[in-house]
């Protein structure tokens, strides 16, 4: 498959999720902003995508990762990074969505696994009790979070700065 028949509006991810679920496929949902993708975020995607038979990943916006992560804010565009996204063979969908937390995602989508990294414990996912409440599992997946872009972009900061 094009990658780029993996980037999905919203009511595009409500048709092809109706036919997966009809053929009984368990549905996982997986979310970041994902800019200078990294190891890390290939192993959560990975581990992401062993939860259930599908993979399906929220990005976020450009609009909302700069509220999110500040000034300078996202380095790609949302259409690049969600490309980059797309290429991940354990990715099968990526919807890019504004708002600041999945909330509303888990709601309109309803997946049956939601997937948060390593940073996150099960009594710290901030979902956590939309999640339970909609019958949605919650499964902490991937390796520990030793790999992040804020770290990676200080760290050429400083090399620049020396």
């Amino acid at each position: 498959m094009d990658t780029r028949e993996k980037i999905l509006s919203r009511e595009g991810l409500h048709d092809v999720l109706d036919e997966h679920r009809r053929a009984g496929r368990k549905v996982v949902f997986a979310n970041g902003v994902f800019d200078l993708l990294h190891v890390g975020h290939v192993r959560y995607l990975q581990a992401a995508r062993e939860e259930g038979d599908l993979l399906v990943v929220g990005l976020n916006s450009d609009a909302s990762t700069r509220t999110l992560k500040g000034a300078g804010r996202p380095i790609l565009t949302e259409r690049a990074r969600a490309s980059l996204v797309a290429a991940v063979a354990a990715v099968d969908y990526v919807v890019v969505f504004d708002e600041l937390d999945v909330n509303a995602l888990l709601r309109e989508f309803q997946p049956d696994v939601h997937a948060k990294g390593t940073d996150y414990t099960a009594d710290t996912v901030p979902e956590r009790d939309l999640a339970a409440l909609l019958g949605i599992r919650v499964a902490i997946v991937g390796d520990p979070k030793n790999h992040s872009t804020r770290d990676f972009l200080a760290r050429l900061r400083h090399e620049k700065d020396a």
